[in-house]
């Protein structure tokens, strides 16, 4: 067979067309087997093959190719630009998917659309075109015209077609019917100034109103004061007038000696009476009325209330026994801290009240946790715990007296800072003071009656720790004391927590070094028990020199004037008594105290004290001759002393050694 040369397609689509112009194109059968050719003539012949000739043997049919398989829907490819139009046919239309239906025509409305409702013309009367400065919006209000008045974006489209010829302003708002401003702060503040300043100009000028706990009495002069009217002449048969105006200072002071000059105390005098000269008859006031002097039931109330006032010799027997009630083991195990709070503070009104029975409960039911304290393995409790523990450290107190006064409703913080207690040895004089350190106790400040906050110390009032023991022991005046008086022994880490009279914030040197500016005088709480002040007591140094040449005052008072043994304390005072050893410490002696209710004292010279290196002693007589000694008298002691045989005990208040 000669070779038949096979039709060269410049594209798929011209190749699919001569394929489709075969009528012999079948799909091939279905068996593996090759078909047989096709019978001479069946087939259609080219167009491009030549004509036989007799002369020439006629060459065999061009074969049929194989029907390829079909493809499902190809797509359409695109036509090259050199292709011929005459020699190429559009491809069959290949079955495509479900088409949407046709949308249907729209109805051509001969009716317009319906005109916009015209819009109100503006009140408003146009003005010449002003700048930015002299706006009526930008006058009248901060506040924009359109967010006032919002307008959709709707409408927006048809406004502007139809009133785009002129400028169109919205009617302007109404200032009288907007509500006024708040005064701004500076307004305020001015306003309040012109205030003060018309009070200040019809005010009357009172007198500051000082505390009476714990300010002194001073005397305020008063403008235009009338001078003081002469005294009354001594032979005339009237009633004396008492001068009803207080002191500077009502304690009274012992009569400074001779030959000493009286160290300054707290309580010094500023003022003494001097007895009234003669004065003329006809400069004699007329009489006094009787009618007009206080009675005895007036003068005791104004005496109790000024007691109430004073937390010393405040009576506190009511929320003291509340306290003892309720001891620890029988609280409740759901809240007993709500449960404290509503049994030891419910039945008083007063805050004083309420704080003092709280502090009194801690004495009664928790005590030191020596054993942990010394262990240094002090554990962490709640509240809650620590109350039925019974045991606890400084940090343990202030936590439980906080809980239960805040719960009362009383306002309690604790206070962290250093403390004078337990292991704290004074400074010897010229040794600098130790790194500041305000560290290692608890306590807390509550806020009493008259809004006054009070410093209290619930762990040193509950008892005492010594020998590795804790020795309880009740001690109220860790409640009852100053502020000024409990920074003494007290500095808070918090500078805010002094809470001092003069409102001062002492430094870490000042605390250290105390008043005293060295060792102090060892001072024994029995003498507290009794009444008589740590802080009122002279020499308040530890050493006393023995070849100073000088009279030794030794002088004491009670904690409060309006302290009454037999009523603050446990009965008639004692005798107080200084053991002494005589010139070069060969001879020992007790020499009684002066006093006169309120001071005791008595004076000594320095070379009959003793010899340098001895001790000397304040002792309280306690028993005489086998009984108690409270109320005796110094011509009792001497008269007991100077008999036959006599007998007698003493506690140690005080102590000094001589130098």
């Amino acid at each position: 067979m000669a070779d038949v040369e096979e039709p060269k397609f410049n594209s798929l689509a011209d190749r699919i067309a001569a394929l489709n112009q075969q009528k012999n194109f079948t799909t091939p059968p279905s068996s593996g087997r090759r078909p047989p050719p096709p019978p001479p003539g069946a087939g259609k012949p080219s167009s491009q093959a030549p004509a036989p000739s007799a002369n020439k043997s006629i060459p065999p049919p061009t074969p049929n190719l194989p029907a390829r398989p079909q493809k499902p829907n190809p797509p359409s490819l695109p036509q090259r630009t050199n292709t011929s139009e005459s020699t190429v046919k559009s491809p069959p239309i290949l079955p495509g998917r479900d088409a949407p239906p046709p949308l249907p025509t729209r109805k051509n409305s001969a009716q317009p659309s319906p005109a916009l409702p015209t819009r109100r013309p503006s009140a408003q009367q146009l003005r010449s075109r002003r700048g930015s400065n002299s706006s009526e919006v930008s006058h009248i209000s901060s506040i924009s015209n359109l967010s006032l008045n919002p307008i959709s974006r709707t409408s927006t489209a048809p406004s502007e077609t139809t009133q785009s010829g002129r400028r169109v302003l919205a009617p302007t708002l109404d200032v009288a019917k907007l509500p006024p401003l708040p005064p701004s702060r500076k307004e305020r503040e001015a306003q309040a100034a012109r205030e003060a300043a018309e009070r200040e100009a019809t005010e009357v000028v009172k007198a500051p109103l000082l505390s009476v706990r714990s300010a002194p009495v001073v005397p305020q002069s008063r403008p235009g004061q009338s001078p003081r009217l002469p005294s009354r002449p001594n032979n005339q048969p009237t009633h004396t007038q008492v001068d009803e105006t207080p002191s500077a200072n009502p304690r009274r002071l012992p009569p400074p000696p001779s030959a000493f000059v009286r160290p300054s105390t707290t309580f010094d005098s500023g003022r003494r009476p001097s007895a009234p000269g003669p004065r003329p008859r006809d400069d004699a006031p007329p009489p006094v009325p009787i009618s007009s002097r206080p009675t005895l039931n007036q003068i005791d109330a104004v005496a109790t209330r000024t007691t109430a006032s004073c937390l010393i010799c405040r009576d506190f027997s009511a929320p003291d026994n509340v306290a003892a009630q309720y001891p620890n083991h029988s609280l409740p195990r759901h809240d007993p801290v709500g449960y404290l709070a509503n049994v030891l503070c419910g039945p008083f009104p007063s805050a004083t009240d309420k704080a003092r029975a709280i502090f009194t409960w801690c004495h009664h039911n928790i005590a030191y946790n020596v054993e942990e304290f010394f262990g240094k393995c002090i554990q962490h409790r709640n509240v809650e715990d620590t109350i039925f523990h019974g045991k606890a450290v400084c940090q343990g107190y202030a936590e439980v007296y906080q809980a239960i006064a805040q719960r009362a409703g009383l306002q309690c913080i604790v206070v962290g800072g250093h403390g004078k207690g337990y292991g704290y040895k004074p400074l010897r004089r010229g040794e600098p003071p130790p790194p500041r350190d305000p560290s290692g106790h608890a306590w807390n400040a509550v806020c009493i009656d008259n809004g006054e906050w009070n410093l209290i110390d619930a762990c040193w009032g509950a008892g005492s720790v010594g020998d590795n023991k804790y020795h309880k022991q009740f001690k109220p005046q860790m409640f009852c004391l100053s502020n000024d008086l409990f920074g003494l022994k007290h500095f808070p880490s918090d500078e805010r927590y002094f809470f001092r009279i003069d409102g001062r914030v002492l430094t870490w040197e000042e605390y250290i070094l105390g008043p005293t500016k060295g060792e102090k005088a060892e001072f024994f709480g029995t003498a507290t028990d009794e009444g008589v002040s740590e802080f009122t007591f002279s020499p308040a140094e530890k050493h006393v020199s023995v070849y100073s040449g000088e009279v030794v005052r030794f002088q004491f008072s009670k904690v409060c004037e309006h302290w009454v043994p037999e009523r603050h304390g446990k009965g008639k005072s004692y005798l107080l008594l200084m053991k002494i050893h005589g010139v070069d410490g060969r001879k020992e002696d007790l020499v009684p105290l002066e006093t006169d209710g309120f001071w005791w004292w008595t004076d000594i010279p320095a070379r009959d004290l003793g010899a340098p290196g001895q001790t000397i002693f304040l002792y309280a007589l306690t028993t005489l001759n086998n009984k108690d000694a409270r109320g005796v008298t110094k011509e009792e002691y001497y008269r007991v002393k100077n008999g036959n045989g006599y007998s007698m005990s003493w506690a140690i208040f005080a102590k000094w050694e001589l130098v």
